[in-house]
């Protein structure tokens, strides 16, 4: 384990932002970790797959690249089993991983791009599924103790792209593995959000397997959004807003076609992607960056843009949204 100086991050980050750190080392175990802790305790900045940050400057602090490894079951019984994944495992290589094993329950969440590590932070989500649903628990030392603790889901707190590690714990734990159950035998599969639905029909797949909806989740998120090996991104730059149903009530007399979901009887969650389009931002470039011309949810780097020029656009388009529509929307990704 060596500490070294100026490294670029450019090729760390799926924005393919081109910063320097000013101090960098690989993690690669507990003991890793925690001696880096013990002798740098402050000034850290954690990084995992790159996939939910956007760096506007050179990080003057020492990066910890989290690339601890390993998968293993560690317990079975007649229809589940659990499993435990190190924090650096790639997340979509792991899906790989459960269906050449069978294992069901996170194939709706194909090709999400970071690290398993990183994906109980953001409680990671797509096509009708999050993380919690086959969440156990998750390992992870606190910065400052130094100390192991186990956090169950209900230490959690997950919310929609959210936990208790974006809120009253943002920065104090750094998660090392995470424990998942999965069913081995009898699937509960999700197919009823509409894109898959309409994948599955268009496949001619009446008994869909799990990885019959993975690779129909794969499909549709390639047809949509870029490959961040090809086109500097980070996926949803921002949520899917949740108001109230008065609000919306308002909104659809004024957009009849707004698309929307029921969340509860008071609230509905509004696609961000329409709001963005709507506002005029879809497919707009701007020099060397701009907002895709498939998603409007997906910033994107054509190429030598700057951190800051993409977190102006980001304040661009939440100044049009909550103008046109009274709604605020709040950033998915870290900007840092």
């Amino acid at each position: 384990m060596i500490i070294k100086n100026n490294i670029s991050l450019k090729d760390l980050n799926t924005f393919g932002m081109s910063v320097v750190a000013r101090k960098f080392v690989t993690i690669k175990s507990k003991k890793d970790l925690i001696t880096v802790l013990n002798t740098n305790p402050s000034n850290i900045l954690i990084l995992g797959g790159g996939s939910n940050m956007l760096l506007t400057k050179d990080v003057d602090a020492l990066v910890l690249h989290i690339s601890i490894k390993g998968i293993k079951v560690i317990s079975n019984s007649e229809n589940n089993v659990r499993v435990e994944v190190a924090a650096g495992e790639n997340w979509h290589e792991f899906v790989t991983w459960c269906l050449d094993k069978n294992y069901g329950g996170i194939e709706n969440l194909s090709l999400i791009p970071g690290n398993v590590g990183t994906a109980p932070i953001q409680n990671i989500g797509a096509y009708g599924a999050e993380l919690k649903d086959s969440f156990v628990s998750c390992q992870a030392i606190h910065v400052d103790t130094k100390e192991l603790r186990t956090f169950t889901k209900k230490d959690c707190n997950f919310g929609y792209r959210n936990s208790i590690f974006k809120e009253e714990l943002n920065g104090k734990y750094i998660i090392t593995s995470v424990i998942f159950e999965l069913s081995s035998h009898q699937h509960t599969t999700k197919i009823n959000y509409g894109a898959i639905e309409a994948e599955l029909k268009k496949n001619s797949v009446i008994n869909p397997t799990i990885q019959d909806i993975s690779t129909a989740v794969i499909s549709i998120r390639n047809s949509k959004l870029p490959n961040p090996k090809v086109l500097g991104n980070c996926g949803s730059f921002f949520k899917n807003p949740v108001i109230t149903y008065y609000k919306f009530k308002i909104l659809k007399e004024q957009f009849p076609k707004i698309p929307h979901y029921i969340v509860s009887d008071t609230t509905v969650k509004i696609p961000a992607g329409w709001l963005i389009e709507i506002a005029g931002f879809k497919g707009k470039k701007f020099g060397n960056y701009g907002v895709h011309d498939k998603q409007a949810l997906v910033l994107v780097n054509y190429g030598n843009a700057s951190g800051k020029d993409l977190l102006e656009l980001s304040i661009k388009i939440q100044k049009a949204v909550l103008i046109i529509f009274g709604i605020n929307l709040e950033s998915e990704v870290n900007i840092l």
